[in-house]
């Protein structure tokens, strides 16, 4: 591992991990408490317990076929741009209006039977336990993927900090996220420092996999051909056969 953080872009690699699986395990935690606030608190525990369990399970469904994913052509654009929505999502949150649905998940999760969600929250939330289900389960599968395609295209060249990135976002889901969404509604800045590097990473996505698309369609020249000579994708060096 040591060697691997000497290697050219390997630190930025990892913080830029770090920040990634902090602020969207906090983000899918918030969204398994918000959808649990409006079930009474027996049922509450029950779905966030679960919803936990299925986030964590989705992560490590997608982080064993991480290898598989990235070698879809036109994957990892398409990754970029769920990573923008989740950005937009992120940064609409981070106003001042969310602050009162992140409370709410905050009092939906924690232990103290004293603490109940805000009444008006809750109202909007499902009220069976099955409504309140599914949609945790559809959040989880979008976070999960977003969370295994954001670490992928941020230590994309770095396989070791990659894998890192994987085990700690399962580790971070299974154990400590409703602490790290806590952490984050107290320490906003966190969040902010934390979308702007999914930001990047998204858009770093889309421009590699978009330059992935032009030479898989074989229409390199015609591309090169049309944009500035900083944008020209350079054809690639030679493997060298010992």
């Amino acid at each position: 591992m040591i060697d691997a953080l000497l290697a050219p872009g390997a630190l930025a690699a990892l913080v830029s991990v770090l920040m990634i699986d902090l602020v969207l395990a906090g983000d899918n935690a918030v969204a398994v408490g918000l959808a649990a606030a409006g079930l009474p608190p027996e049922q509450r525990r029950k779905a966030i317990l679960w919803g936990l369990a299925a986030a964590v399970t989705m992560r490590i469904g997608f982080a064993l076929i991480t290898a598989q994913l990235l070698g879809v052509v036109g994957l990892l654009f398409a990754g970029g741009i769920l990573l923008l929505w989740v950005c937009w999502k992120m940064w609409r949150e981070m106003r001042e209006q969310a602050e009162p649905e992140e409370a709410a998940a905050e009092a939906a999760m924690d232990s103290d039977p004293t603490t109940e969600p805000n009444a008006a929250v809750a109202a909007r939330q499902p009220k069976t336990f099955r409504a309140a289900f599914i949609q945790i389960l559809i959040a989880d599968l979008s976070m999960s993927l977003d969370n295994v395609l954001a670490v992928a295209g941020a230590a994309r060249q770095h396989p070791a900090i990659m894998v890192f990135g994987l085990v700690l976002s399962i580790a971070l889901m299974g154990v400590a996220a409703s602490f790290i969404a806590r952490l984050l509604h107290r320490y906003r800045w966190i969040g902010y420092i934390g979308l702007v590097i999914v930001l990047y990473v998204a858009l770093h996505m889309m421009w590699e996999g978009h330059r992935d698309i032009i030479r898989d369609l074989g229409r390199v020249d015609s591309y090169n051909a049309v944009v500035p000579g900083f944008m020209a994708i350079q054809p690639e060096a030679p493997v060298v056969v010992h």
